[in-house]
């Protein structure tokens, strides 16, 4: 059994130390910011900088070995353009961590932790509203590098998309459409979503008047108007190739004792 977790850890340095106690194999993880010394000691992570390429974000996405018991290599990134033979191109570092693990006499997979940025748009469009699904798109088109054949391919990639999964905000059919876009051509690669859905983690209550009703999001994000208790969006989300999902469970521990220090409550996947 493969224990990963995914969690956005919103730059906070008590995650890491959670980590340590979560009995979990391996975290994906996203806006995270260099970890504290006697943390740092006792995990393993790339030997990237902690920072996001294109703005003062002092934090990237970082996959990070916890259990002695896994084995993982990880893939070198770099800026298209430079990247070399081994190395893995990404539009905009820190945005993407990969990394291939092994459990003693298992099979490797090969795990993505995956963030995409908000982004404001461009002046000329009169509009100061800010947009994720282009950096979630850039993420896709960078993943798919990663997969080189129709069928055979063991991938898993998670994180927080800043999207919404089955509908627009405030009901928009125009935004639900340009959100699904990001989910069909996940799908299209070989690596459609599985989850976190109901019944594996808390649904919204009271339910949300944007949310369809027969929805089966569980919220894994709160604003700062918000608590635990009263998170409403899914922005975290879990991918993976159709064979290996047949051997994954996929839950969202946001129940209001679970969520932790966080903004974004943690995904729990575990691998069979």
């Amino acid at each position: 059994m493969l224990k990963i977790v995914s969690w956005n850890i919103a730059r906070r340095k008590e995650p890491w130390r959670r980590l340590l106690e979560s009995g979990a194999d391996v975290a994906l993880l996203q806006e995270a910011s260099r970890p504290p010394p006697k943390v740092a000691a006792g995990v393993g992570v790339a030997p990237a900088p902690w920072r996001t390429v294109g703005a003062k974000r002092p934090w990237r996405t970082a996959i990070v070995r916890i259990s002695q018991q896994v084995k993982v290599e990880w893939i070198e990134t770099k800026p298209i353009g430079e990247v070399k033979r081994g190395e893995l191109a990404v539009s905009r570092l820190g945005t993407l961590d990969a990394a291939i693990v092994t459990l003693p006499d298992g099979e490797p997979i090969t795990l993505v932790s995956m963030y995409a940025p908000w982004s404001r748009s461009h002046e000329s469009t009169g509009s100061r509203r800010i947009v994720s699904d282009a950096s979630a798109h850039r993420v896709v088109s960078d993943l798919s590098l990663l997969v080189g054949q129709e069928q055979g391919h063991r991938i898993l990639a998670a994180g927080d998309l800043n999207i919404l999964y089955g509908y627009g905000e405030r009901g928009s059919l125009y935004w639900a459409g340009r959100y699904d876009s990001v989910f069909k051509r996940m799908e299209a690669i070989g690596l459609p979503f599985i989850g976190p859905q109901a019944p594996n983690g808390r649904q919204a209550e009271p339910w949300p008047a944007e949310l369809p009703a027969d929805s089966k999001n569980v919220p894994t994000y709160y604003t700062t108007r918000q608590s635990p208790a009263t998170a409403t969006r899914q922005l975290d989300f879990v991918f993976a190739s159709r064979d290996l999902a047949k051997s994954i469970r996929v839950r969202a521990l946001n129940e209001s004792d679970q969520w932790g220090p966080s903004d974004h409550c943690v995904i729990e996947v575990e691998v069979s």
